[in-house]
């Protein structure tokens, strides 16, 4: 008998999902342009991975645009899931740290929604059980900086809202992040390029040529990446040298490192004692490790989940630990 559980998070650009045996799939998709395909796009998903017994539920897409109300959203998502899941079991997950069935759900909306970040760190306590700890999760998006004690998550705050406020929800990322909303009046106000770009160019992300979800839909390649950067600039590839375009990418990526170390430092600070250990997750890996790097020194152990669970699984991490919470809470 199937018993595996799998593990879908649902976003506004990007679908994951992943299985407790560590299979893992993601795929981008712009919810908020197209929301009546989100049904065939879950189905492609899930149809693509290993059968399972039932399927456990995250989501941070109700925040489109393209519904009215977070609380339209979250029922929107629900019915597509309900659609895509056929006679599967749905189990949601929620903000007081528990799952519910998709009726109870719809009565508790706002704990439903955008809580993924809450399983990430639920999961990922068993690799800090002793102490206070970090968690580092940079995303294409977003990043999330949750203080853990005693392998517990102690977040003080649960809407995007509050934690945005609080500073444990930084709203940049690796890719989406519009280069003018770090440039502010040293670039152009336009949609030009993208933290992708930046990381093109500078050698953080492997180039894509298949990839056209892009500024300008050009590839997702060191050569577009510089055109689109030197518009930021009011230039363009033939009149602006490339060593400039480098030096405005530095410049970016170190505005943006410095935005989530402050960060850090300052959710790091409200724990009992200084961090033991910092768990570094997300598909910008790499930049929270230069972040905890510069922020916590020597004086922490570093723990990267795309070591422990595997890249590709790493890639859809909230899937995944939805996914393994539900097994074990529901087992």
């Amino acid at each position: 008998m199937v018993d595996e559980v799998l593990g879908l998070d649902i976003g506004g650009a990007n679908l994951k999902a992943a299985t407790t045996s560590g299979v893992a799939s993601s795929r981008p998709f712009a919810l908020w342009k197209h929301p009546e395909r989100l049904v065939g796009e879950m189905q492609g998903l899930l149809h693509a991975l290993p059968p399972f017994a039932r399927l456990a539920v995250t989501m941070t897409g109700e925040l489109c645009d393209c519904y009215e109300t977070k609380r339209q959203g979250v029922n929107a998502i629900l019915n597509a899931v309900e659609s895509a899941a056929g006679s599967s079991p749905i189990l949601v997950w929620q903000t007081p740290g528990n799952f519910s069935d998709v009726a109870t759900a719809r009565l508790r909306t706002l704990q439903v929604a955008a809580a993924n970040w809450l399983a990430l760190a639920t999961f990922a306590g068993r690799f800090a059980r002793e102490g206070g700890a970090i968690l580092i999760d940079v995303g294409s998006t977003t990043s999330d900086i949750i203080p853990m004690w005693q392998g517990r998550p102690t977040a003080r705050n649960f809407t995007d809202t509050e934690r945005l406020l609080s500073g444990e929800l930084v709203y940049t990322g690796v890719r989406r992040t519009p280069v003018c909303a770090l440039l502010g009046s040293d670039g152009m106000a336009e949609f030009f390029a993208t933290m992708q770009d930046v990381n093109l160019t500078l050698g953080r992300m492997p180039e894509n040529e298949n990839d056209n979800d892009t500024a300008d839909g050009r590839p997702a390649t060191r050569r577009y990446a510089l055109a689109r950067l030197a518009r930021m600039m009011g230039g363009d590839i033939e009149i602006t040298p490339e060593p400039v375009i480098v030096r405005l990418a530095e410049m970016v990526a170190d505005r943006q490192h410095e935005i989530l170390r402050k960060a850090a430092l300052n959710v790091a600070s409200r724990l009992p004692d200084v961090p033991s250990t910092v768990i570094l997750s997300g598909s910008g890996e790499f930049l929270a490790t230069w972040v905890a790097s510069s922020a916590f020194g020597n004086g922490a152990r570093y723990v990267s989940l795309s070591r422990q669970i595997g890249a590709e699984v790493s890639q859809a991490s909230c899937a995944y630990a939805v996914a393994v919470l539900a097994k074990e809470m529901n087992s």
